[in-house]
């Protein structure tokens, strides 16, 4: 006997029936917030990221209320120093614009917020590079492994909760982990940036933060998006090394990884909706060629169906505000 037309419309006959039925809910406690906080003091708007601002560190602990008043639970904190130089010195000093920025949150706001802390060199080198480099420009694994071992410590002293390296160094999940324990930080986590993917959707990101490369490109460190293998060994290795969340980036464009990520490994796995996904919605959104907000919903819907249960994204006060307005 044929199933009548209807059968497979009947739970999505009303909102009430549809929201009864739904398999996939996002709550603004997923997300995770990136912050940018620039030591010049000044508040500048990111062009090529509309609706998005570099912070005064003045203005960090205020910046960081609001958005935990949205019902959002985590910050990223992305430092631009006022100086650079080729060992990306000011990513690990104590008076570091990100290590203020957490002692800020943290005495406003005690533990109401998770701190999270990018933990890479790019913004503080010279050379625009996530690592050291060495003789023929070319980027030293073990020297680098060392700098970043000292930025997670000095992080951690400040007090983040999670440090969250991005530079896509050999053992860096294993080097971090052993300097964290050995300076009393054990109860700090690691989200790594596992598999982060050599993209161009990061183009905006790097005009927000100043961290260009200015030679050569980022090819040798990060995993290329031609291969889903060379990314699950990535992740297996942070596994490995003892790391606390995996972190898949960019997001709306590797969802299959995001997917393989969660079917693989016992870990929360994150996904980093990245500045390229943000510009891309908005400059569609500005010319009357998307509704921006619904396009934002759904991508971030996606994202939380193919497996991460914790997204960083741009849009995160936008999306908390129309949970919260749907609610």
């Amino acid at each position: 006997m044929p199933y009548p037309a209807t059968r497979l419309r009947r739970l999505r006959r009303s909102e009430s029936l549809r929201e009864l039925a739904r398999e996939v809910r996002l709550d603004a406690a997923d997300l995770v917030c990136p912050m940018f906080v620039d030591e010049s003091g000044r508040r500048s708007g990111i062009e090529s990221m509309p609706g998005l601002a570099r912070v005064a560190p003045r203005d960090v602990a205020g910046e960081a209320g609001a958005i935990r008043g949205l019902g959002i639970r985590a910050v990223m904190l992305f430092g631009i120093p006022s100086s650079k130089d080729a060992a990306g010195s000011a990513a690990h000093a104590d008076g570091g614009v990100v290590q203020r920025a957490i002692r800020d949150i943290r005495a406003e706001h005690g533990d109401s917020l998770a701190i999270m802390a990018d933990t890479c060199l790019c913004q503080y080198t010279d050379t625009g590079h996530c690592g050291i480099a060495g003789e023929g420009g070319r980027i030293a694994n073990d020297a680098s492994l060392e700098a970043l071992s000292r930025v997670a410590v000095s992080q951690a002293r400040a007090g983040a909760d999670v440090v969250s390296p991005s530079a896509m160094m050999d053992g860096q999940v294993a080097a971090i982990r052993a300097a964290l324990d050995a300076a009393g930080h054990a109860d700090v986590a690691i989200m790594s940036h596992s598999a982060k993917h050599a993209s161009s959707f990061y183009a905006p990101f790097r005009d927000a933060a100043s961290c260009a490369p200015q030679f050569g490109d980022r090819l040798t460190y990060q995993v290329p998006y031609t291969s889903a293998r060379a990314a699950m060994q990535e992740v297996a290795a942070d596994v490995e090394e003892g790391v606390d969340i995996v972190m898949i980036k960019p997001a709306l464009a590797y969802l299959d990884i995001i997917a393989e990520a969660r079917r693989r490994f016992d870990v929360p796995v994150a996904a980093y909706s990245v500045s390229g996904e943000y510009a891309l919605v908005k400059a569609a959104a500005e010319r009357g060629m998307v509704d921006g907000a619904a396009v934002a919903m759904e991508a971030l819907h996606a994202i939380r169906r193919a497996g991460a249960g914790i997204i960083v994204t741009y849009f995160a006060r936008e999306a908390a505000e129309a949970l919260r307005g749907a609610q």
